[in-house]
């Protein structure tokens, strides 16, 4: 059975098999300044996102951000802390891609939120690098994805959580999924004791090349157990650069 990650919207984030992000190992871990929560007006974390510019935020179309409603949050890494100098942001409009209009189909799932103002760029506030669209990652990559909530040992945790899974190819994707249902606006990752689960939709599944780190999925679709033995279907961000870069120019 397939399910949407973030179908429920107030479902708290989950990254099943993930570790603390301030930590791998018992050493501190990579920061991850273009991670944004997405809140409600109450302040629950239902969706992930990531800043691509000083005010725009990529994340996922199914996650249903609504100008008015919903926040957005940088900066922030504890959830439950008020010490952190996280930028709180009203969302200006939401941009779903054109042809998202069908949930059960799975795809382009992914759209853009401007920002009512710009975010001031710090240490913890930057913008992550998007691909070309000729970019191709070759199948066994290990990438990182990221989010907030309970994993398969703890309940809610506060802080970010991250994990490391391989890229898989379309055709090993697709012996685990429906053939008709992957496509080529997807990437698929995992299979490997980690997965992104609900809540976490519209975060990044990133990876580094020549220590630069690029957004290659936006979190989508999974097991509806989010089991660790099945990848993860990511919408495919190099499939929509052009998108990305055109919409942002005319708005």
């Amino acid at each position: 059975m397939i399910w949407i990650i973030s179908f429920l919207a107030l479902v708290a984030s989950t990254l099943v098999g993930g570790v603390p992000a301030n930590i791998i190992n018992g050493n501190e871990a990579l920061s991850w300044p273009w991670q944004v929560s997405i809140q409600t007006s109450r302040g629950q974390q239902f969706c992930g996102g990531t800043l691509i510019s000083k005010t725009w935020v990529l994340t996922a179309a199914h996650c249903l951000v609504q100008p008015g409603n919903h926040f957005v949050v940088l900066g922030q890494n504890d959830l439950g802390s008020n010490d952190e100098f996280v930028q709180v942001k009203k969302i200006a409009k939401v941009i779903n891609h054109p042809d998202y209009n069908n949930p059960t189909k799975y795809n382009n799932d992914i759209a853009l939120v401007k920002l009512s103002s710009p975010v001031q760029m710090t240490s913890h506030v930057s913008p992550i690098c998007l691909p070309s669209p000729l970019t191709s990652i070759r199948p066994g990559t290990r990438c990182v994805i990221t989010g907030w909530g309970a994993t398969e040992y703890a309940g809610n945790p506060r802080f970010l959580q991250e994990a490391t899974v391989p890229i898989l190819s379309q055709a090993q994707c697709r012996q685990f999924w429906n053939r008709n249902i992957i496509t080529d606006a997807m990437i698929c990752a995992g299979a490997s004791g980690a997965s992104s689960c609900e809540g976490d939709s519209g975060g990044p599944l990133m990876c580094e090349s020549s220590g630069v780190w690029y957004q290659v999925g936006i979190v989508s679709w999974g097991h509806e157990s989010c089991s660790t033995a099945r990848p993860v279907v990511y919408t495919r961000v190099s499939y929509f650069r052009k998108w990305i870069t055109d919409t942002i120019r005319l708005n």
